[in-house]
């Protein structure tokens, strides 16, 4: 699965970054790296508590504009 975040730089330092397809699906971290790592723990936090969301049938693309 490939999902698109936005990470920005914070005021006081270090970075967050949002899943603007997932509302409410934000995360911090003092690097770009761990934004990443913490990216993905909530990405997959946020899909476990979605269950309906996706269904067996359900394919998800990307698409480049």
């Amino acid at each position: 699965m490939n999902v698109k975040a936005i990470i920005h730089e914070a005021e006081e330092g270090g970075y967050w970054a949002e899943v603007p397809i997932f509302s409410g699906c934000y995360t911090q971290g003092e690097t770009i790296e761990e934004v990443m790592v913490n990216l993905k723990e909530v990405i997959s936090l946020y899909l476990d508590d979605q269950p309906e969301m996706l269904s067996q049938s359900d394919r998800i693309v990307e698409l480049t504009l």
